[in-house]
């Protein structure tokens, strides 16, 4: 799976950006055929307390890509809920694939 991050108007560490690698490439286990991931970050509203945005776009063949955008404290918490947010969507598309 190809792993593609961009961060919007700022400059992602390279710790922030291993932590969102191992984090998305787990995505592999629950669905086998992804093709990319893109991630994009972006800081929303510097002077409020929850302004990171972590989007998270899977490209799968034969069905619609599948995108989960959480907003939180920092990039890692968003990106941990935007990472469950599609592990979920992922179940339900395997489940509905085994059904027909």
């Amino acid at each position: 799976m190809e792993i593609r991050i961009q961060a919007i108007h700022f400059d992602a560490s390279t710790q922030l950006e291993s932590f969102i690698q191992k984090k998305v490439v787990k995505l592999s286990q629950y669905y086998d055929d992804i093709i990319a991931a893109e991630v994009t970050l972006k800081v929303v509203k510097p002077e409020t307390a929850q302004n990171k945005e972590a989007g998270i776009k899977l490209l799968v063949p034969k069905t619609d890509d599948i995108f989960s955008c959480k907003i939180a404290d920092t990039f890692e918490e968003a990106v941990d809920l935007a990472v469950d947010a599609l592990v979920k969507q992922l179940q339900k598309m395997k489940e509905k694939s085994r059904i027909k």
